[in-house]
This record gives structure tokens, C-alpha cells and sequence, in this order.
């Protein structure tokens, strides 16, 4: 991952995608790739909360970025390309081909390699407010006024019924001011949506999100005897996060007497990084907040 941006992975990408979908976390969804969760909110962000169709369903022909780093250490190693092909279960054609276009003076990179063939795969159909100007003004134009898209699309049909090049689905104008790289609609014009959002949220199913704690207990469901502080005895745990999630705190609060027990997380605040808090690493203060 170090090796290569995450953006020339479309394998990783899509995986990256799918575990959001799947109601995963943005931290989980960039643990799953090997990333970090500040890269993970940069591919978000680029995308503009669309998942790219780009690296759906590969078929076996195409090379992988790890099946490039193979063919690398076989070059490096002076093996053959009968060898390097056996061993990563590709016929000699496909190395011998994969040599040929990405080798440079008998050197070859899988990064650079990757990257070559990311760019060679790269044929965008131009959008469609991009091209014709004249049904990119009447968007805009209907955007300025709050139309939703689904509006603007219906009226186009209703207005132009004979004329499919001046019609434009609800789709295309949100991936138009979603994904900037389309170089149609401004993604200023987003201020005009009625959700007023820069980025679009991944799609989940209603029902679908998980708890950040298995099977949390709502704080709703607190014990009355614990909720009027009138017996001792009852602790409330928090947690306080540093900037950049780079430190963390755990706080204990006893309700009756709001006597207080703050735990340094040194390792992190993830169930597995946090360990029983012995007394020499906690320090205990008296808090006059209930």
C-alpha cells in the first residue's frame, strides 16, 4: 500500500466500497483495505461519495497489482517468462505482453506498471452535460431555482419529448455534481439540493446500520436507582479522544459521588488495545460535574 496510491488499486477500491455498503465504519471499511481512515475520507471525498464503476466484476485477464509485483521479483531474479508465468498461474503470452508494454529499457516496476495500465484503461465517455451546453444552462438554471433533480429530469421529458439529447436522467445530474472529474456541473451547485450536501452518503437499506457497541444497552434503559444518584455504587463510563484520534481517555465516574477515575489508553481505545487499567497507570481526580 505504501508502494502505490490506493486510487490505482480498483480491486482495493471496490473492496473499500463494498464494506461501506455493508454498513461498515469508514475506519473498518479502511482497515479492510490497509489503510488508514484519513486515506480512506481522501478516496471518499475524491469520489465524491460515489462508489466508481471502475474495477467491478474484473475478469481473470486483467494483471493484479500483487501479480505485477511477482513479475517484478522474477524479472529482478533473471528468471524466465516461462518461469514467472507458472509460478503466478498465467500463460507466457500474458507476461510476455505485460513486459513488452510496461518495461522500460529492460527495467520494469509493478507500480509504474500499475500506474501505466490504470491510464491505458481509462476511457471515459464524455458526460453528457459536459458536451452539450445548452442542456447544461437549463440545468443549472433549474438547479438555481431549487428544483431537485428529479424534477429537472421530468420536466426535460415533458418539455422535449422528441428530443432525447436535451433529456437527462436524475442520475447523471447527481454524478455530475458529485464527481467533479466529469467536468460538467460545478460542484457548487450542490448548495441548491435539498439536502445541501457537498458529498453524496453511501446507500444503506433501512435497518441496516450497526451499533458502534454489540449489543449496546440504551441509556434509556439505566436503572432508576442509578439515575436519581441516590445509591452508591453505580459507575459511568466515557471515553474522550485527543485531535487527529492520536490519544485517548477513559473516564470512570461513580454517580453518587461523582468521584472520578480517568485511564490512559497508550495502546488505543479499540476493544483488543484496551487492556485492565492497573491503579500505578490511573490517576483519580474529584469532578464537581454530575
Amino acid at each position: 500500500m505504501a508502494e502505490l496510491s490506493l486510487a490505482y488499486r480498483p480491486e482495493l477500491v471496490q473492496r473499500f466500497w463494498a464494506s461501506l455498503q455493508a454498513s461498515q465504519f469508514l475506519s473498518e471499511a479502511a482497515e479492510a483495505v490497509g489503510t488508514s481512515r484519513r486515506s480512506g475520507r481522501r478516496l471518499l471525498a475524491a469520489a465524491g461519495g460515489v462508489r466508481p464503476r471502475r474495477g467491478r466484476n474484473l475478469q481473470g485477464r486483467y494483471l493484479s497489482f500483487a501479480e505485477r509485483e511477482e513479475i517484478a521479483v522474477g524479472v529482478a531474479a533473471g528468471e524466465s517468462v516461462r518461469a514467472i508465468a507458472a509460478r503466478i498461474g498465467r500463460a507466457p503470452s500474458t507476461v510476455s505482453r505485460e513486459l513488452s508494454r510496461n518495461a522500460v529499457r529492460g527495467r520494469y516496476r509493478a507500480s509504474a506498471a500499475q500506474i501505466a495500465a490504470f491510464g491505458r484503461a481509462s476511457r471515459p465517455k464524455p458526460a453528457k452535460l459536459a458536451v452539450n451546453l445548452v442542456l447544461r444552462a437549463r440545468v443549472e438554471a433549474d438547479l438555481a431555482r431549487r428544483r431537485s433533480p428529479e424534477q429537472i429530469s421530468g420536466r426535460l421529458r415533458r418539455d422535449f419529448p422528441d428530443q432525447p439529447e436535451m433529456q437527462v436522467s436524475t442520475e447523471t445530474i447527481y454524478l455530475s455534481l458529485y464527481v467533479q472529474t466529469r467536468g460538467a456541473l460545478k460542484q457548487e451547485l450542490t448548495r441548491y439540493l435539498r439536502t445541501g450536501r457537498a458529498l453524496r452518503h453511501p446507500y444503506r437499506r433501512l435497518g441496516q446500520r450497526k451499533n458502534r457497541i454489540p449489543n449496546m444497552i440504551n441509556i434509556s434503559e439505566r436503572p432508576a436507582e442509578a439515575s436519581d444518584r441516590a445509591v452508591p455504587g453505580s459507575w459511568e463510563g466515557d471515553l474522550i479522544i485527543g485531535a487527529g484520534n492520536r490519544s485517548a481517555i477513559g473516564t470512570l465516574v461513580e454517580r453518587s459521588s461523582n468521584y472520578t477515575v480517568l485511564v490512559p489508553l497508550p495502546d488505543g481505545y479499540k476493544p483488543e488495545q484496551v487492556a485492565p487499567a492497573s491503579p500505578a497507570r490511573s490517576s483519580d481526580c474529584r469532578s464537581s460535574c454530575g
